[in-house]
């Protein structure tokens, strides 16, 4: 078992695990994904929780370096973060 867990490791690798991105995240979008996950992790649901979490760790938002988080500038940030994304992809395809 652990010979193939070594062999899907090196046949997968680290970069299909963000092949959709395009490009690297800055480390502005690191510091936001990561605050999601450790967010979503200790079980807030909904964007009004999840905002209200960013805005209590003083996570910056990636586009403005505001703390200021509401559910509608979370909804914007997002939205705007996955439509450069999704750019970036359609301009250099798999991997950043």
């Amino acid at each position: 078992k652990a010979v193939m867990a070594a062999a899907r490791a090196d046949l997968i690798g680290p970069d299909l695990a963000h092949q959709c991105r395009g490009r690297d995240l800055s480390p502005a979008e690191e510091a936001l994904a990561d605050a999601l996950m450790e967010i979503y992790t200790a079980g807030a649901l909904g964007v009004e929780a999840v905002a209200a979490a960013l805005a209590q760790k003083g996570v910056r938002s990636p586009s403005s370096g505001s703390t200021d988080w509401t559910a509608e500038t979370l909804s914007q940030e997002l939205a705007a973060l996955n439509a450069n994304l999704d750019r970036a992809y359609a301009e250099n395809g798999f991997g950043g």
